[in-house]
């Protein structure tokens, strides 16, 4: 009695099919082929070297690569942890703040969108220009505006990196989390606050008794959604260095710039496809866990 809908699913099955599924199979195939500039051509005929790949990535302490990888791995978690964390926090306070009353709230709601509508590659470019030491924005603001620091620092080398990177990805991603928490706000029952201010509870108590709790759907998907795409970071980081073809440094590089510079720079293809396979499953592990994490905290409920 359902042999008419799987008519409707099937140009979407053949779609993911062709769009996520074969790619995937190929990338796995790849990983264990060796497989660069010379065998690129016709990769399906490259010599098949087994785990080789997998062991200079994670076992060969003479691999280059290996030494990136675990320095994109520190970069990733750090950058993954802050990026998610700063995000839902700022996308937060200003969805509070949005869901009171006051004039001009839709032009208000409408202007803090702005940086969500700007593609990421474009916001790679433009924070790529305000980080420079020399003439750069952030240095004008805080050296020559404002006097807050007494040098002009270098945010495109060293450690500031981290901070170089961060920071405009919370500024592109953080009105994604203010509309949906916003949303999960307008759902909230009045009453709820109201027998709070009854029985004399703090504006912070209402916000972890009653605010917080029932917006529990909302940052599960928004931390969810964050771990993913902050994990396969790639357009800001990129178009930051170097328009697409310099290296982030030691604390710039993550794991879709070092999988992107071994594959199409180094033409190591065969280690990048390796590299990219260990990220899926260590990120299949992570969203299982999360879901079940979150079930049974709902279960508990």
């Amino acid at each position: 009695q359902y042999s008419f809908a799987y008519y409707f699913i099937l140009p979407t099955a053949l779609a993911m099919l062709f769009l996520h599924i074969v790619p995937i199979v190929q990338g796995i195939y790849m990983a264990f082929l060796r497989l660069n500039q010379f065998t690129l051509q016709q990769y399906l005929l490259a010599p098949f070297v087994g785990f080789e790949n997998f062991n200079k990535v994670l076992i060969d302490p003479t691999s280059p690569i290996r030494i990136g990888l675990f320095e994109a791995v520190r970069n990733t978690f750090i950058y993954t942890v802050v990026v998610t964390l700063g995000t839902i926090a700022l996308g937060m306070v200003v969805a509070l703040m949005l869901n009171r009353k006051f004039f001009a709230r839709p032009l208000v709601r409408t202007l803090f969108l702005f940086p969500w509508i700007i593609p990421t590659y474009v916001t790679g470019l433009l924070w790529g220009i305000m980080w420079l030491k020399e003439g750069g924005l952030v240095n004008v603001l805080l050296v020559d505006w404002l006097h807050l620091l007494p040098f002009k620092p270098s945010w495109l080398s060293g450690t500031n990196t981290m901070w170089a990177i961060i920071i405009p990805t919370i500024w592109r991603y953080w009105p994604l989390s203010m509309l949906m928490l916003l949303a999960g706000l307008q759902t909230i029952p009045d009453e709820l606050y109201e027998a709070a201010d009854i029985d004399g509870a703090s504006p912070w108590r209402k916000f972890w008794m009653i605010t917080w709790p029932m917006l529990r759907p909302v940052w599960f998907i928004l931390i969810l959604f964050g771990l993913i795409s902050n994990t396969y970071s790639f357009n800001i980081v990129i178009m930051m260095f170097g328009f697409g073809a310099g290296y982030p440094g030691e604390w710039g590089d993550l794991m879709m710039t070092n999988i992107f510079r071994n594959s199409f720079q180094l033409w190591n293809f065969g280690t990048g496809a390796a590299t990219s396979v260990l990220l899926l499953i260590v990120m299949i592990i992570i969203v299982n866990v999360w879901f079940r994490y979150f079930k049974k905290a709902e279960d508990m409920r």
